[in-house]
């Protein structure tokens, strides 16, 4: 999967949960072993991208980690409060 694709799944799956999808801001961030995703929403969506006790967060991350992306590295996603 190219850098494309990946913010396409992650923009993909977060636009239905959040009340302002134009504010959704992803950024990447390449270190030695990971390609960082940034993941930045409105303020008032943070919540529900997080979920009670980080369901919601967990399974974004279920989803995001089991793709393999191009290369040796490995994928993260952060989501920035």
């Amino acid at each position: 999967m190219t850098d494309k694709e990946m913010r396409e799944l992650i923009t993909t799956i977060v636009e239905p949960l959040v009340s302002h999808p134009e504010d959704i801001k992803l950024d990447l961030k390449d270190t030695d072993e990971f390609h960082e995703y940034m993941l930045e929403v409105h303020s008032d969506d943070v919540g529900r991208v997080i979920g009670k006790r980080g369901r919601i967060a967990k399974a974004i991350r279920a989803i995001v980690y089991s793709i393999q992306f191009d290369g040796p590295k490995r994928v993260r996603l952060t989501i920035v409060d």
